[in-house]
């Protein structure tokens, strides 16, 4: 199977190879037979170009796991990877150019602009490409062929979560054999897939059936079973992999430790505990609050006008919210509503038709326009401009009792934006979904995640359809 697996990455790789050198030719084609007219080199010097070009892409597809298995890598992170090889690529190109200026005519006629519509063009047709290779792939999988056998040992939510993946990734070429459990009645099935026989057997079935991979997915309580279960499937040399039942507890890229030949598994990685990491964030916090205030001045001196004639009371609506390490702070906003006592808003959630919103309010609201003083909270450094959005002390206690993980949040600071947010998880929506969104970023956190989030935030992140 290992070998099949490089045999496919090789083909892959020709395949790249060859879209690469197409998107070169068309970007040509565009430039200089469809645009502009004027060459500066010719055709074939062009054409030597791709002689570093096409080993060079090819080696930057390698480092952004571009030829892992289609298993193990969705649409979404394929094309984000693709985007960042092709980024990297184009900056590498250019740098070599702009280094080389003065000292070769190649260099100094090479058509940049040509290169921009390269790294377009190139982006466009290896997603292309890829996805019509997944196609094909899941085409392959239903009639039968290239097909990767497995076998489950233990039964528990591990085993089920694992069988209704599969399903709904026909692609990844799975065809589940059953499942082996001493607790399960022989015959039971969860979705077509039939528990087979005791983990007893297990050794019996190996020996008469090819099998491909083996899944050790038990229960916590049976967990005594693992180190003579391994044994069995190392003997038989299959490929098995262990999947944990405690999947809601131990994150999906946990952060592992050696600790003298000891593998320490930590419960919560969170990257921005970093001290480098801290003020690299910190640092594009205060740039990006600075800039975003001078953008944004309009905007904010017009509703504070339209805010302060409209109705009485503030311009400026403070609120605690709890931030970082737990810590309260006061988070600014435009104020959108009525002036009422602090005792009867510090309960309440905003409602559809609330009569409390003016109607500034309404439009300031929908369109997050109120956040925008949150940019002086950024400033001071009580926010972030990309993180979990921060919530009330009163229903912090409420949720840290009802919502498992809730209080991690915590561990960053809030955001003006976050993940949650830009996937539609603002205002009157599931809090543990948002959870799950924002533990997440917390867990993956990148300064790549965070450029990502913003620039979502400008296409669908400022309108909020859940904003009352």
């Amino acid at each position: 199977m290992k070998d099949n697996q490089r045999y496919y990455a090789r083909l892959h790789a020709v395949v790249d190879a060859v879209v690469i050198c197409i998107a070169y030719l068309l970007s040509w084609v565009l430039k200089f037979l469809i645009l502009d007219g004027q060459k500066g080199l010719t055709f074939p010097q062009y054409c030597g170009a791709l002689i570093p070009i096409v080993p060079l892409y090819l080696i930057l597809y390698l480092a952004f796991n571009l030829y892992t298995s289609k298993r193990l890598q969705g649409r979404r992170l394929e094309g984000s990877n693709i985007i960042k090889a092709n980024t990297i690529g184009l900056l590498l190109v250019m740098g070599v150019l702009f280094l080389l200026r003065g000292y070769s005519d190649y260099a100094e006629y090479y058509s940049k602009t040509m290169l921009f519509y390269f790294y377009g063009i190139n982006i466009i047709l290896e997603a292309g490409v890829r996805n019509l290779i997944r196609a094909g792939l899941r085409k392959i999988h239903k009639s039968g062929f290239n097909l990767r056998h497995v076998i489950f040992v233990g039964y528990s939510s591990a085993t089920e979560a694992f069988i209704d993946r599969i399903r709904a990734n026909p692609q990844w070429g799975y065809k589940i054999s059953g499942i082996l459990d001493d607790n399960k009645e022989i015959g039971y099935t969860y979705k077509d897939v039939a528990i087979l026989g005791t983990t007893d057997d297990l050794e019996t079935i190996l020996e008469n059936n090819r099998l491909d991979e083996i899944a050790l997915t038990f229960g916590l309580q049976e967990y005594y079973k693992l180190k003579h279960v391994v044994a069995i499937c190392e003997k038989s040399g299959v490929h098995t992999k262990f999947v944990p039942d405690y999947n809601d507890i131990i994150p999906t890229k946990p952060y592992t430790e050696d600790l003298l030949g000891l593998p320490v598994v930590n419960i919560r990685h969170v990257p921005l505990t970093n001290t480098f990491h801290m003020i690299c964030k910190r640092v594009v916090d205060i740039i990006g609050s600075v800039l975003a205030i001078i953008v944004f001045s309009p905007v904010m001196l017009v509703t504070a006008f339209l805010v302060k004639t409209t109705s009485k009371g503030p311009l400026i609506y403070k609120q605690e919210r709890v931030g970082l390490h737990n810590q309260i702070f006061q988070m600014y906003k435009f104020r959108s509503m009525e002036v009422q006592s602090a005792r009867s808003e510090k309960k309440a959630w905003t409602v559809r038709n609330d009569p409390r919103v003016t109607k500034v309010g309404k439009i300031i609201r929908r369109t997050s326009i109120d956040e925008l003083p949150q940019l002086f909270n950024i400033l001071k450094g009580d926010m972030s401009l990309v993180g979990p959005r921060p919530e009330r002390p009163f229903f912090v206690e409420k949720f840290r009792e009802e919502i498992p993980r809730y209080m991690v949040k915590h561990q960053v600071r809030p955001g003006l934006t976050g993940w949650a947010q830009v996937n539609g998880y603002r205002g009157d929506t599931s809090i543990k979904k948002r959870i799950e969104y924002d533990l997440y970023y917390i867990e993956n956190w990148t300064m790549g995640l965070d450029i990502k989030i913003l620039f979502l935030t400008f296409f669908k992140g400022f309108v909020n359809k859940n904003a009352y």
